[in-house]
């Protein structure tokens, strides 16, 4: 992946566009990166990629409860507490 400092992005931006439609362009501003551009088709495909993965997520998660495969709060807390002084 390109990067490219922020400043040389703006300078630059037309031709950075025509860059993104072949791959992510990452920006640095002060030598740390900051943002990465991508496609509108690449977005929407990351998009799609995100939803799909949080729709399985909720599933699973509904299909555990479903199952009575939950813990109620107060064992949550007593679990993290129990590695927070095991740590």
């Amino acid at each position: 992946m390109e990067t490219l400092s922020a400043s040389d992005a703006k300078r630059e931006f037309g031709e950075v566009l025509l860059k993104v439609q072949k791959e992510p362009v990452g920006i640095n501003r002060n030598g740390k990166p900051v943002a990465v551009m991508v496609s509108a088709v690449e977005f929407e495909e990351l998009q799609a990629l995100k939803q799909s993965v949080l729709k399985k997520e909720l599933q699973k998660g509904m299909s555990s409860l479903e199952n009575g495969q939950v813990i109620d709060g107060d064992q949550v807390l007593k679990r993290l507490r129990t590695r927070i002084e095991d740590a």
